[in-house]
């Protein structure tokens, strides 16, 4: 049964609201531990019992971080890299071009650094090397260096860790491995195909993290000390768990609210930098890491140079930090306008194809290879299906692809190209590279399509939209939000609650840079409440909303604290609206 009576929102979706045993057990939970009711709810969605409760809100890393030995080939690899530390052997670091490629690259420079070493930094160019090690830079590495690590790639580069002739290699990944491994000292990676999973949860920086953590071991061993202080370089951790969309559960959740409180105490000058260029002015949260740091660490491998992300995240100099920092600023402006242009044809394209398919998919004549992913993600969001996105350039097209929960893409991906139909392509359940002959792009569309089809893609509607309960604008406290934010931190995995406002006026409406919508809410009764929905006019809610007509309706959305000249008030993050 839809709640408020809500069968077709504006975006298409039926509500539905708290589960009545969920409702329950929260209030079960808030006799038993005296927690506001708004924790227990989110306690009670997430299956925590009442006796559990405390360790949950305060979660230790020593008791949830897994030993590190539970992954295959992690003692070779800390035992290696450490034989390199201890002979001051040449150590160079190929890491992949995103935020989670930058931050696991910093995390080993940062820690050489400390020990008096200096490491090579080699990031690849999007455009003209593609995705992680390749032959040419591979071998001219070797004839350098004694070891190399390559982070957050490698599991599937046979041959390019083959042309690494003379150094030994060490890879520390998280994407979907194949069949066989390079043949190489370590490949340390909780996706690996004989793994059971269970650690699947980390991304790259997470496993480098754990290295980190049994090298400090093996050191102790062998009576050499501790090395540096492996809590201090949580606030990278945390940037590249949230910015690279892993769950935030488990080891997750307390490496995140670490590193948070980590980035706090603004130690490390290149976040602090980056902080500071992108304006915020409250203590860091996931959402910052996600929407504001994140994007912009990310834009240097996008549209730039690959490397100022790592370079930024890695660096000691304040000066330098400031520098990049400004660039990376720069480059995310560019790639705004870049992705816009490719998502407007990107869009009316995939309109014309279809967006009832088990794919959604379009391609177009010199799309920017580092935009392709972020489309792929508006179009998913419009359609509820898993896209793709490719750039053509010659004989050849890159794209990248983003799926639904549910469907993996990943997988898919990877056997498509093990059929030949691409010339390659991997990457996980929810996010993927390929790259694709133009003469085949349009079988392997198709063969793409089939294999999604019979996971399911082509059945899914309009999901629902769950609702955690219903709120008034004179409910909607800072403080409410303070105890909410108790049980974060919030984010893939691990969704804040997200609450009704039933039956408001809307008091004011502007559109704000080119798709977001800015709206004063009222229900007659209080001051009423600020709303903000990003990306509005890309889907119904923004020119229904702007021309409201002084309709009222019920609204959905979750609950954040706006900080402005120094004083708080509450905003809702407008997801969805129905004509009450």
């Amino acid at each position: 049964m839809s709640f408020l009576g809500v069968e077709t929102s504006l975006t298409g979706r039926r509500w539905i609201g708290p589960d009545v045993d969920i409702a329950r057990a929260a209030e079960m939970m808030e006799q038993q531990t005296a927690l506001p009711s708004a924790v227990c709810q989110v306690l009670a969605r997430r299956g925590v019992p009442a006796h559990e409760a405390s360790g949950f809100l305060t979660p230790q890393l020593k008791e949830l971080l897994p030993d590190p030995r539970r992954m295959k080939d992690m003692e070779q690899a800390a035992a290696r890299f450490l034989k390199a530390v201890e002979g001051r052997e040449r150590i160079a670091v190929f890491a992949d071009y995103d935020v989670d490629g930058g931050s696991s690259a910093a995390l080993l420079l940062v820690w050489l650094n400390q020990v008096g070493l200096n490491a090579t930094l080699y990031v690849p160019d999007r455009i003209d090397e593609g995705y992680g090690p390749n032959d040419a830079a591979m071998s001219a590495l070797a004839r350098d260096h004694d070891l190399i690590v390559c982070v957050d790639c490698g599991t599937l580069s046979h041959g390019p860790i083959a042309a690494a002739d003379g150094a030994d290699v060490v890879v520390l990944d998280h994407h979907l491995g194949g069949e066989t491994l390079p043949d190489c000292v370590a490949v340390v990676n909780p996706n690996r195909q004989d793994e059971d999973g269970e650690l699947g949860y980390f991304c790259a920086a997470g496993v480098v993290f754990l290295m980190l953590v049994e090298l400090r071991r093996q050191m102790r061993d062998k009576a050499m000390g501790t090395g540096p202080d492996l809590m201090a370089l949580l606030d990278l951790v945390a940037l590249a768990t949230v910015a690279d969309v892993a769950p935030l559960i488990e080891a997750n959740r307390a490496l995140v609210r670490q590193g948070l409180k980590v980035m706090a105490a603004r130690q490390r000058p290149g976040l602090v930098a980056l902080a500071d260029v992108s304006r915020m002015d409250s203590s860091p949260s996931t959402y910052h890491l996600g929407f504001l740091l994140g994007p912009r660490v990310n834009a240097g491998g996008r549209i730039g140079k690959a490397d100022l992300g790592a370079r930024l995240l890695a660096t000691t100099n304040p000066a330098e930090a400031e520098a990049i920092a400004a660039r990376l600023d720069e480059l995310n402006t560019e790639r705004r306008d870049i992705e816009n242009a490719v998502r407007a044809a990107a869009l009316e394209q995939a309109e014309a194809r279809g967006l009832d398919a088990p794919l959604v998919w379009a391609a177009g004549e010199g799309w920017h290879p580092g935009v392709v992913g972020i489309v792929a993600s508006r179009l998913k969001e419009a359609a509820g299906r898993p896209a793709i996105v490719i750039g053509l350039d010659g004989d050849e097209g890159k794209g990248s692809g983003r799926s639904v929960s549910g469907i993996d893409l990943g997988a898919s991906i990877q056997r498509t190209a093990a059929e030949g139909l691409l010339i390659k392509g991997g990457g996980h359940k929810m996010a993927a590279g390929l790259t694709v002959a133009r003469d085949q792009l349009e079988p392997a569309m198709e063969r793409l399509s089939e294999l999604l089809a019979k996971q399911g893609a082509g059945d899914l509607g309009p999901s629902d939209l769950k609702l955690d309960g219903m709120l008034m604008p004179g409910a909607a406290t800072v403080q409410l939000i303070e105890q909410i934010e108790q049980a974060g931190p919030f984010g893939a995995g691990a969704p804040a609650p997200r609450y009704a406002f039933p039956d408001l006026q809307v008091r004011f409406a502007k559109r704000v840079g080119e798709s977001h919508l800015k709206l004063s809410l009222s229900d007659g009764l209080s001051s009423g409440i600020d709303a903000i929905c990003f990306g509005a006019f890309d889907t119904p809610l923004g020119q229904r909303l702007l021309d409201h007509g002084g309709a009222r309706f019920h609204f959905s959305g979750r609950l954040e604290i706006n900080t402005w000249g120094g004083r708080q008030s509450v905003q809702m993050r407008l997801e969805d609206a129905a004509e009450a």
